[in-house]
C-alpha cells in the first residue's frame, strides 16, 4: 500500500494515507515522497471528499474510515483494482507469482529490463537494492517481440508487478494477482500456504489455475519445470509456455527451454552456464547465493528475453550487477566478528533453501538459524513435520515465540516438539521464551567467523539492534 501511494504521488496525484502508526522504514519514506500521513482511522480523514479511496486488505468491514467511504458513496477500490485500472492501463504487465521467490524474481526482472533500456515500471513487495524505491513509473515505448507460435507480437512498456495470491479486500475475496492483466507471467513455485485464506491445497492450486487462465493467447507463461504443481497449472493457459530449470533439476515431462547449469560457488556469489533451447548462451554470475536464486535468475532472463526481446547476453551482463533485495539473504551487519543476515523466509521450503545457500556461501564457522514463526500458516501445525527437515544446514537452531499467540492451542505449531525433532536430525535446537533470551544465547555462543540467520516475515521484536549491541559489547 505504501509503494502504491508512492506510485500515485509520482503520477501527479495528491495522496494521503491512514494507519495506526507509521514506523520506519515506510513511514519516513512516505513523508519524503510528500504523502500526508493521518494517524488512526477516522471519517474526518475523508474531508475534503477524495476522488478515490483505496482500501487495503488489512481493513475489516467495521473499519470506520472504510465504512464512511463505502456508505458515503465515495469511489473506492482494492489495491489490486486501483493498480490495474489507474497504472497498468496502456502498459504490458509482467506479473511474477509463486509461493517462493516472487519478490527477488520481480526485482531481477525490473533490473534486467531497466539495464536493457526498456524503462520499465514496477511495484515490488520488497526493496530492490539496485533502486531507491520499491516502485517506479514506466517510460513510454512500444516493442515488437518475436513469438514462437504467434509471429510478431506488439508489446508496450513493461510494468513488473509482484503478483500476490492473497485476497484483495473484505468486499472482494479474490486473489490479487487475478486483476493484474498479465501479458507475460512467471510462476516460480506452488506449495500450500496462507491457510487462513486457502483451507486446503486444492483451493490454493485453484487460485494459480485462475491466474494462468487470465494470460491471453498472445502472452507468454514462464513456468518452473521442476515443480509438478506449476507444470499442472500451466495446462490451464492458452498462452505460449516457456519452461525453465537448473541442469540438476528433475523436470519429468516438461523439458526446459531455458536452463542454467551451476558452475562455481564462493563468498562472492556463484557462476552458471546458460543454455537456451539446448544451445550454450554464455556464462553468467550472480552475487546472491543459492540454487533457488539461480532458478529465479533463469526465470527473469527468460521473461525479459522471450517476453520483451532483450538480448540474452545483455541480460546475463545485467544479472552480474543485480545486488539483491533487502530482507532476502541480506547481510545487515558484522558485529563482534559474527555475520548477521536478515531473511523473510517463513515457509519450510524457503527456510531450507535460505540456510542451504548461506551454508554454501560460508563453508566455515557455525551457522545459527533463528526462526520466528509469525504468519498465519507458520504459527500453525500445518507444516510441523516439514519444518523439522528445513534446518539441516544449521548447526544451531533457536525458535522464537509464536508471533500469533491467539491461535487455538490445538492448532499451534509445537515449538518444543519441533526442537526435539530438529535435534534428532543432528542439529542443536531450543525453543526460547523471549527475544531477550535469544539475544543472550547468541551473544554468549556465537564466535568470530560464525553466521547468524534471522528468519522472520515481521519485525522480530526489534532483535536486530539489540543483537548488534550485545555482539559488539562482548
Amino acid at each position: 500500500m505504501g509503494a502504491l501511494a508512492g506510485l500515485f504521488k509520482a503520477a501527479g496525484h495528491d495522496v494521503s494515507g491512514s494507519d495506526t502508526a507509521f514506523y520506519p522504514p515506510m513511514g519516513p519514506a512516505l513523508e519524503r515522497w510528500g504523502i500526508r500521513l493521518l494517524t488512526g482511522f477516522e471519517p474526518t480523514h475523508l474531508e475534503p471528499r477524495p476522488d478515490l479511496v483505496v482500501i487495503g486488505n488489512v481493513c475489516r468491514p467495521t473499519n470506520p474510515e472504510a465504512r464512511a467511504a463505502i456508505d458515503g458513496g465515495m469511489p473506492y477500490a482494492s489495491m489490486a483494482h486501483a493498480l490495474a485500472t489507474h497504472l497498468l492501463e496502456g502498459r504490458s504487465p509482467l506479473v511474477v507469482a509463486g509461493t517462493h521467490g516472487k519478490t527477488t524474481t520481480s526485482a531481477m526482472c525490473a533490473h534486467v529490463l531497466f539495464e536493457a533500456g526498456l524503462e520499465p515500471g514496477f511495484l515490488i513487495g520488497g526493496l530492490p537494492k539496485n533502486f531507491d524505491t520499491s516502485f517506479r513509473l514506466p517510460g513510454a515505448r512500444k516493442l515488437k517481440v518475436a513469438g514462437a507460435s504467434a509471429g510478431t507480437t506488439s508489446r508496450r512498456t513493461p510494468f513488473v508487478v509482484e503478483g500476490d495470491e492473497y485476497d484483495t479486500a473484505f468486499f472482494e475475496k479474490t486473489p490479487k494477482f487475478w486483476h493484474y492483466r498479465p501479458e507475460v507471467a512467471i510462476v516460480t513455485s506452488i506449495e500450500h500456504d496462507h491457510i487462513d485464506i486457502y483451507p486446503d491445497a486444492d483451493s490454493y492450486d485453484a487460485a494459480f489455475r485462475g491466474f494462468a487462465e487470465r494470460i491471453p493467447a498472445s502472452g507468454l507463461f514462464v513456468v518452473a519445470a521442476e515443480n509438478a504443481h506449476v507444470v499442472d497449472v500451466a495446462r490451464a493457459t492458452s498462452a505460449e509456455v516457456a519452461y525453465y530449470a537448473l541442469s540438476t533439476d528433475e523436470t519429468g515431462s516438461a523439458p526446459p527451454h531455458w536452463m542454467a547449469a551451476p558452475a562455481t560457488v564462493d563468498e562472492e556469489g556463484q557462476t552458471f552456464d546458460l543454455f537456451v533451447g539446448g544451445v550454450s548462451a554464455g556464462r553468467g554470475r550472480l552475487s546472491v547465493p543459492g540454487a533457488h536464486n539461480l532458478r529465479n535468475a533463469t526465470a527473469a532472463i527468460a521473461a525479459a528475453c522471450q517476453g520483451f526481446g532483450v538480448d540474452v547476453r545483455r541480460a546475463l551482463e545485467a544479472m552480474e550487477t543485480f545486488q539483491g533485495v533487502r530482507r532476502r539473504q541480506d547481510l545487515i551487519y558484522t558485529a563482534g566478528g559474527v555475520r548477521v543476515y536478515d531473511d523473510f523466509a517463513h515457509h519450510p521450503t524457503a527456510v531450507k533453501e535460505t540456510l542451504a545457500a548461506l551454508r554454501a556461501r560460508h563453508a566455515t564457522g557455525t551457522l545459527f538459524a533463528v526462526f520466528e514463526p509469525r504468519s498465519a500458516t507458520a504459527c500453525r501445525a500445518l507444516h510441523q513435520a516439514e519444518y523439522a527437515d528445513s534446518f539441516r544446514d544449521a548447526a544451531r537452531v533457536v525458535l522464537a515465540p509464536l508471533g500469533r499467540p491467539d491461535i487455538p492451542e490445538g492448532e499451534r505449531l509445537d515449538r518444543t516438539a519441533l526442537a526435539r525433532e530438529i535435534e534428532s536430525r543432528g542439529s542443536r535446537a531450543e525453543a526460547a521464551a523471549s527475544i531477550d533470551e535469544i539475544v543472550t544465547t547468541l551473544s554468549r555462543d556465537a564466535k568470530p567467523g560464525d553466521t547468524i540467520a534471522l528468519l522472520s516475515n515481521g519485525a522480530f521484536g526489534g532483535i536486530y539492534e539489540s543483537l548488534k549491541r550485545a555482539l559488539d559489547g562482548r
